[in-house]
């Protein structure tokens, strides 16, 4: 978690100005906030007529003549009947356009701030984890849904129902009403003290929750570690930990909410007693009629309730605005690439020439620790190129600086003779296929995964690329054939049939420069050689730099490039590497060569 999620959140100048810039996503639908507001606040003008009548037919009832309203009883009866059907139209109309309001302006909101998320550089997602993303793009939006669907009218029907009370009361009961404005102001200052302490522990409550949801996440997306280690017992302990912790800030936070209520009830309602009692008096001296003393209590009810709700709406409210600090400062980070709905403007035409010239870089979160050390390497166009050396070597940096996932600390990276950096980044990842280690495919079906290079290739393209990648011969055995599910991550699959499907998925995007980490390393020898098959198939015609731990699967590129604490210390082919004596690569090769 970031340390200014941690603060303690009150509604602030910063706060608002916060709220204000995400206010803008309730702009298209103005109209329907501006009627929901109409509505809310005639709804609630309504509603504060009905105590005054209620006391005037009281006093119709019991023979003093009104002041204000000349009715009947059975006038009144009618006069309750249209309050109450316009109170309910108007609650309609309001709940409907506030929802309209809230539903489609979180929903804009919800796209924007998704699209920012995976817009952002790679160094973003290393600097934060999983699980507080998340719980920005569904629990802070989910808090501000109901803040512009519920809170916010709740609190704005209140104010509006303590103001006119007020002023009602101050016109029928003068002297009730000062007695009651001396001893409120007091009662709202001590429920604001108490208020400030109930939103400090809610935010707290708010922040373990989150920290609970990133365990749940990271236990879930690494299962099969946890599996492999037995680690059941200790993630059920780590994360009832997490949950007891929320417990304790709970059971705090429902102790001082029970103080709070404990106070509305004793100091609130002990003040309303007693302005009861006095009101009883004026009636028995006769200063004051029993219908007004009956509108009195009704109204005092209502503003009671007005006061003693307005305590947990501004702390529903306070969340929301901390909500939306955290919102805004990530819809405010800078994006690494624009979304343009799929459509290139300039595809690129590459005939797929690489060279890295002096290349130095350090990972951005960890500058300290040089990982290329002024890397020199060439890659002609429909060349095979192999990076070797041990884990950490930089192998993996250096396909990941040609993605851009990353820029140079010094140096420059040239593609058919231009910089890397004067070419659209979308465009240019779009000439880049990859076919890692460890294939993650997305949850859906096969025919989702491998379309996923192109989402609109045509059914025949589909076919070929899954031929190619020698995919077929297993997806015909499946019931469903390409429309298999292959569960989660693609747990469904083998470890050879995972690396297939990426392999087609690269045919199918047809890029002219290849990437292959490690694609066979995890392999048995059977999977190894039908994957090894459609990789060559693959790498037909293309640049291909080839990041490999088994040298058998290198013998015939054109290149190959020995890392060694970031920095090349060897390169030629194998004949040439291997004829070394006392080489680093001949020496590798040996004891592989021996191994197998």
């Amino acid at each position: 978690m970031s340390k200014d999620t941690n603060k303690n959140k009150r509604i602030t100048r910063d706060g608002l100005k916060s709220a204000s810039y995400v206010f803008r996503y309730m702009l298209p639908y103005l109209p329907y906030f501006i009627g929901g507001m109409i509505s809310l606040a005639l709804g609630s003008l309504i509603f504060m007529i009905f105590p005054g009548a209620a006391g005037e037919m009281a006093n119709t009832a019991a023979g003093v003549k009104s002041k204000f309203l000349d009715l009947s009883l059975k006038d009144y009866g009618f006069l309750f009947l249209v309050i109450l059907i316009a109170q309910g139209l108007l609650s309609y109309v309001r709940t409907i356009f506030f929802a309209i309001v809230s539903e489609k302006g979180m929903a804009d909101l919800r796209k924007d701030l998704y699209n920012k998320i995976i817009t952002q550089k790679i160094s973003f997602f290393e600097e934060r984890r999983v699980g507080e993303l998340t719980s920005r793009v569904t629990a802070d939006v989910e808090q501000l849904q109901s803040a512009f669907s519920i809170t916010l009218a709740e609190f704005l029907r209140q104010i509006i129902m303590l103001i006119s009370g007020i002023a009602i009361l101050a016109y029928l009961t003068p002297k009730l009403s000062l007695i009651m404005l001396a001893t409120f102001p007091v009662i709202v200052i001590l429920a604001m003290v108490f208020g400030r302490y109930i939103r400090s522990l809610s935010k707290k409550r708010q922040d373990k929750l989150a920290e609970s949801n990133v365990i749940v996440e990271e236990t879930l997306q690494s299962f099969s570690a946890v599996k492999a280690f037995a680690n059941e017992y200790y993630e059920s302990i780590r994360y009832g930990k997490s949950i007891d912790k929320i417990v304790k800030i709970s059971i705090s936070f429902a102790k001082i909410r029970g103080l709070f209520f404990i106070f509305i009830i004793t100091v609130l309602f002990g003040a309303i007693f007693f302005i009861l009692w006095r009101g009883a008096i004026l009636v028995q001296n006769q200063e004051m009629e029993v219908g007004h003393l009956f509108s009195f209590i009704m109204y005092t009810g209502i503003l009671g309730g007005a006061i003693a709700s307005l305590g947990n709406l501004y702390v529903s409210l306070a969340g929301a605005v901390g909500a939306t600090e955290r919102i805004q400062k990530i819809l405010q980070e800078g994006s690494e690439v624009e979304l343009s709905d799929g459509q290139e403007e300039t595809p690129l035409d590459l005939n797929g020439e690489i060279e890295y010239k002096n290349v130095h870089f350090s990972y951005p979160t960890r500058k300290d620790i040089p990982v290329l050390k002024g890397v020199d390497l060439e890659v002609r166009p429909g060349n095979k190129v192999a990076l070797v050396g041990q884990s950490g070597s930089g192998k993996s940096t250096i396909v990941q600086l040609l993605m851009k996932f990353y820029d140079v600390d010094s140096g420059g990276i040239y593609i058919d003779g231009s910089p890397i950096e004067t070419f659209n980044l979308t465009a240019l990842r779009q000439n880049i296929g990859i076919v890692p280690q460890e294939v993650l495919l997305f949850g859906g079906t096969i025919k989702e995964n491998i379309l996923y290079g192109k989402p609109d290739a045509t059914n025949d393209e589909l076919m070929e690329a899954a031929k190619r990648s020698n995919c077929w011969e297993f997806i015909q055995e499946f019931p469903d054939q390409f429309e298999t599910v292959v569960g989660e991550r693609g747990i469904k699959l083998s470890g050879g049939q995972r690396q297939r499907v990426a392999i087609a998925r690269a045919i199918l995007k047809d890029p002219k420069i290849l990437i292959l980490d490690e694609a066979t390393s995890s392999l048995d020898a059977e999977s190894e050689k039908l994957v090894q098959d459609a990789l060559n198939e693959l790498m037909k015609g293309r640049t291909s730099i080839i990041i490999a731990h088994r040298l058998a699967t290198i013998r015939d590129v054109d290149q190959i490039y020995v890392l060694e604490n970031g920095q090349i210390i060897e390169q030629g082919t194998h004949l040439e590497l291997s004829s070394k004596e006392n080489g680093a690569y001949s020496t590798l090769a040996k004891l592989q060569f021996e191994m197998d």
